[in-house]
């Protein structure tokens, strides 16, 4: 066990200090790769922690990062304006599904979802009708603040605050064969007529697993939503900007959610930043001289004009540069990579949706603390990958730039800690 005393004061998210090493110090980034103290080169196989998108200190990004600062810092934004924002609004509702028509801005995706709830709740208050009952998929993941954890997946994280968690309702991750399931649970309760919103990860659960499930759920998830007058909150934080293969996930079931969260790759995860997006119905029922039906929400950070100059960017390169055919290209380097897993006895559902890829390791304890998983990680750990295991769970999501020989590089070493691991059973 490591001596607390001599430990940095840092407290470092998702750690067990008691339990892990010394922390690296990373002294540059650049491309898919961080740099180390010592002069390593970290090949960073999940875009530390999804953020990333283009690539590491993308040069157009860090350039207009460096031009927004030399007017602004921060202002203001219950009572002022600025360009960065007024743009970045702009651009992302050209890109977002049709039919969205405000933004909403604040400083990550817990927050997003936090703002997603309120705007979804407020609707109903303000136009007369009493609905406040909330729904989510099993499994789900969307922040760590209170409401985002009301919403998400309950077990071991959050168990400590169980105390101060609303109530929801769920229904079954609409795992293969059995989506009819889930589709039946979510009319049950909406025939209620009290459901407000259900909130839900598009297509790829994150967190929870990298759990996958088809596009006709989820517009079937749509469509009774609109039966029943009650919205549908994208969470779009994790899946949105090109990562399930398109811009955002609800693409491919050619859906418009009412609300829509992004943050991660909103500034190609050069800084902080996040959105809620929504429908004008939503914004026109908090519109009025009755000041109490005001949206109470912000946050002192709102729309940062150096981070709102850096989501710009990041759309200019997306609108300007050949970034889908770099996504395609990484979900076919993917795909051959895992077609000699899918029949190995060492792995278990084999999946992949876009740029991510994940499969299970044929271990008997699964789950977020099976004791393979920091086998995993202090493996990839020696080998220069970072690379963080859901438990038995080996995950990819790289940032854009990555290389053929890269990706080779990141299956060559899953393909020996699975022998490692195996081997130690």
């Amino acid at each position: 066990m490591i001596n607390v005393l001599n430990q940095s004061p840092v407290w470092h998210p998702y750690t067990q200090h008691a339990l892990s090493p010394t922390m690296q110090r990373i002294i540059k980034a650049d491309g898919a790769y961080l740099i180390n103290e010592n002069n390593e080169k970290i090949l960073d196989a999940i875009s530390s922690w999804w953020v990333i998108t283009h690539a590491h200190c993308h040069p157009r990004i860090m350039h207009a990062i460096r031009q927004a600062s030399e007017n602004l810092d921060q202002v203001i934004f219950a009572e002022y304006t600025h360009i960065a924002a007024e743009n970045l609004a702009y651009a992302l509702l050209s890109i977002a599904p049709v039919g969205l028509s405000h933004v909403f801005y604040s400083d990550s995706g817990s927050t997003s979802v936090e703002v997603a709830l309120k705007m979804a709740l407020g609707y109903f208050l303000h136009s007369g009708m009493q609905r406040h009952r909330i729904v989510v998929m099993e499994h789900g993941y969307h922040g760590d603040t209170i409401g985002a954890m009301s919403v998400g997946e309950r077990g071991v994280f959050n168990a400590g605050y169980e105390s101060l968690l609303f109530s929801v309702e769920k229904i079954p991750f609409a795992k293969s064969g059995h989506e009819q399931e889930t589709i039946d649970a979510f009319e049950a309760i909406c025939e209620s007529n009290e459901v407000a919103a259900l909130i839900i990860e598009p297509l790829a659960l994150g967190a929870g697993g990298f759990k996958f499930y088809s596009s006709e759920v989820l517009r079937e998830l749509k469509y009774i939503a609109e039966k029943y007058g009650s919205l549908l909150i994208a969470d779009e934080v994790m899946t949105g900007w090109g990562r399930t293969g398109t811009l955002f996930a609800c693409e491919k079931a050619n859906i418009t959610p009412d609300i829509l969260c992004t943050s991660k790759g909103l500034t190609g995860g050069a800084l902080p930043l996040a959105a809620t997006l929504c429908t004008s119905e939503i914004f026109l029922a908090h519109y009025s001289a009755d000041r109490r039906k005001t949206f109470f929400h912000s946050s002192s950070y709102t729309a940062n004009p150096i981070a709102c100059a850096a989501a710009c960017e990041n759309i200019a390169i997306w609108k300007s540069e050949p970034v889908l055919a770099r996504i395609n290209q990484i979900t076919a380097w993917h795909e051959q990579h895992l077609s000699p897993f899918k029949n190995d006895n060492r792995f278990m559902n084999v999946r992949q949706l876009g740029t991510i890829a994940a499969l299970d390791l044929n271990v008997k304890q699964g789950g977020y603390f099976a004791s393979c998983g920091s086998k995993l990680r202090e493996y990839f750990r020696e080998k220069q990958i970072l690379l963080r295991p859901l438990g038995n769970t080996i995950y990819l999501l790289t940032p854009y730039c990555i290389t053929a020989s890269e990706i080779a590089k990141l299956y060559h070493a899953i393909n020996e800690a699975a022998d490692i691991v195996m081997k130690a059973k």
